[in-house]
């Protein structure tokens, strides 16, 4: 799994650059500092759940509601970038551990 992640990673960052390299003119300097394009990761559920104090049932209850949006958020990402079979549950899965906080 980490290896298709890494192959993918390598495949875009190679198709980037490459990209850049043959542009015919430089792009104009921009006239105030652009907005990052990813924006800040939003916090994990565990951080949340640690975050509220909360504990027990109510912790339990709380991650696994987290979970289960989570997973439906993924696959909708999945869906929008036209992932599917395995690359799609490799995709959801990491997706989910990394907002779950595992």
């Amino acid at each position: 799994m980490k290896s298709l992640y890494l192959a993918l990673s390598c495949a875009l960052a190679i198709s980037l650059a490459a990209s850049t390299a043959f542009a015919q003119s430089p792009a104009p300097a921009p006239a105030a500092p652009a907005a990052p394009a990813v924006a800040a990761p939003a916090p994990s559920c565990t951080a949340n759940a640690t975050e509220k104090k909360l504990a027990g049932a109510a912790k339990n209850s709380f991650m696994k509601k987290c979970q289960t949006d989570a997973a439906t958020s993924c696959n909708n990402q999945a869906t929008e970038r036209k992932i599917f079979g395995a690359a799609k549950a490799s995709f959801t899965k990491k997706c989910v551990a990394d907002a779950v906080g595992t």
